[in-house]
């Protein structure tokens, strides 16, 4: 029973270090080609081929947005779970909930 509760702050550091950057850049990513779409969109013709590419890019960032946040949300579900609620925290460390 002692090894369960040792795996909690270890899957908090992965999820802190590792996991939600991994996200956010990747989610960032998905909301610049998002973007880049509307742009490409907007700035066509109706008639012009490249309208459908721009639809494309639409497309693909939503889908790539909504599954970055689905992903996120199932991180959060394991992590409570276990029993681990990830904090957020600011660069020195202290929590931003609390301050502690």
């Amino acid at each position: 029973m002692q090894n369960s509760l040792t795996i909690i702050p270890f899957l908090l550091r992965v999820y802190d270090l590792i996991l939600n950057p991994i996200i956010i850049l990747l989610f960032s990513l998905a909301f610049l080609y998002f973007v880049y779409g509307v742009v490409k969109f907007l700035r066509t013709d109706a008639a012009d081929k490249s309208r459908i590419e721009a639809r494309d890019a639409i497309l693909w960032g939503m889908v790539g947005m909504a599954v970055m946040f689905s992903v996120f949300g199932l991180i959060h579900f394991i992590l409570a779970t276990f029993g681990g609620t990830p904090v957020p925290t600011t660069t020195d460390g202290t929590s931003v909930l609390n301050g502690q």
